[in-house]
């Protein structure tokens, strides 16, 4: 598999992966399609890159990591695949299996909460949770160091201090923001709120605070992984299922949201309202999830700065992303932690408002462009890279 996908990253191919567009479990793509079909000419390509721009990779790499590589690029590729990327998946697989003994270990005489067809134990108590937690921070911040990620960037927002939003005269953020030190719970927020760049995200936010998120249930059947996904207290949904099955998790997640707030030692729930990721310059548009229970949210802002290879998840398959990955001598991690957002009474009628409201505090903070098109875009952008019938895709884009 390994051989397969390293064999032309010199240039151009007729094998492209697809890119994994879930929160957890993806990459499965295959290199089974051409770039863009025969015939779809550069102007095809310049158009889609437009059209659909928050899902464009601008790295050395190129759209799908088979663009043309520079002479240095490739005579470091071969170097640090046969160095750097067997240490680190060693270091990575050991550090997977250390916490996965952990977890087990402390979790061997309990009882998982079992309700609404969900199993967990993240409201385990006393020492074992804490054991579990401490240890699960520790440990994915050495997975990230392993990775590459030696340095995280943290800047963190004075809630006390002016903001954009202040400065622009956005009359419901500033009052929001204005609140924090009368409410009740005025240093915890129910659920984190985050942009959605890659996998990585996730493995960022548990070495910072380890929370709770949403991933598909096979996740929760998976070796090692899913004995680690129930002490996160992962919500599990099936994706496939029919509408009702949303209905009760999303019912779960308020619960959990509004148990976070009122209760410190409950986890927070972590949640990706883009409900896809971007190439990390773009906000896509806020699903409601995060903001129906009516509790505040604390917007966090991760970014990857880069200059041979992105770390976002982009048209790409996520063997190839994860090779490419671990052949880069330093990663990084940039994090903007924004000041908790309380919602106002408007903003607590109409979870929509709310959404929009934090999207854009957050875009205005870590200068991101907002941007209308989302998951249904992103499909077709990935089907068009894979030869599906651009010249249609691009005149149905045009005609909606």
């Amino acid at each position: 598999m390994v051989s397969t996908e390293m064999k032309d990253m010199g240039g151009a191919c007729s094998r492209p992966p697809e890119s994994g567009e879930e929160l957890v479990g993806d990459g499965r793509g295959k290199d089974e399609q051409p770039l863009l079909k025969p015939g779809g000419g550069s102007l095809d390509l310049q158009e889609l890159e437009k059209k659909y721009a928050p899902y464009v990779r601008h790295d050395v790499y190129g759209i799908m990591g088979r663009g043309e590589l520079p002479l240095r690029e490739k005579l470091l590729l071969p170097l640090a695949l046969v160095t750097l990327v067997p240490l680190r998946l060693v270091l990575g697989i050991a550090i997977l299996v250390v916490y996965y003994l952990i977890c087990r270990l402390f979790t061997l005489f309990s009882t998982p909460n079992r309700e609404d067809e969900q199993e967990d134990y993240a409201h385990m108590t006393g020492y074992r949770r804490a054991v579990v937690v401490r240890s699960g921070r520790f440990l994915s911040r050495a997975l990230l160091f392993a990775m590459g990620f030696y340095w995280i960037s943290e800047d963190v927002v004075d809630p006390r201090g002016p903001s954009d939003c202040d400065r622009n005269g956005d009359a419901s953020v500033s009052k929001a923001l204005a609140e924090n030190d009368s409410k009740e719970h005025s240093e915890r927020a129910g659920a984190i709120v985050s942009n959605h760049v890659s996998y990585l995200d996730i493995l960022y936010h548990m070495s910072s605070s380890f929370p709770s998120f949403v991933a598909k249930r096979s996740v929760a059947r998976l070796p090692l992984v899913g004995l680690i996904s129930k002490c996160l207290g992962c919500v599990y949904v099936q994706r496939e299922s029919k509408s009702s099955d949303f209905k009760g998790v999303s019912g779960v997640v308020t619960e959990r949201i509004q148990a976070a707030w009122q209760n410190g030692h409950a986890p927070a729930m972590l949640l990706f309202p883009e409900g896809t990721t971007t190439n990390g310059d773009y906000l896509l548009p806020f699903k409601t999830g995060a903001f129906l229970p009516r509790c505040p949210v604390l917007p966090v802002i991760v970014r990857y700065p880069y200059t041979r290879f992105s770390p976002a998840w982009e048209s790409m398959s996520g063997v190839r992303h994860v090779i490419l990955l671990l052949c880069q001598f330093v990663n990084y991690i940039h994090v903007v932690r924004l000041p908790i957002y309380y919602p106002t009474e408007e903003e607590k009628n109409d979870p929509k408002l709310y959404a929009d409201n934090v999207r854009r505090f957050m875009a205005k903070e870590g200068n991101l462009i907002l941007s209308d098109i989302g998951l249904a875009e992103k499909r077709t952008y990935h089907a068009a890279l894979h030869g599906n019938s651009l010249p249609s895709v691009l005149h149905h884009q045009k005609g909606e």
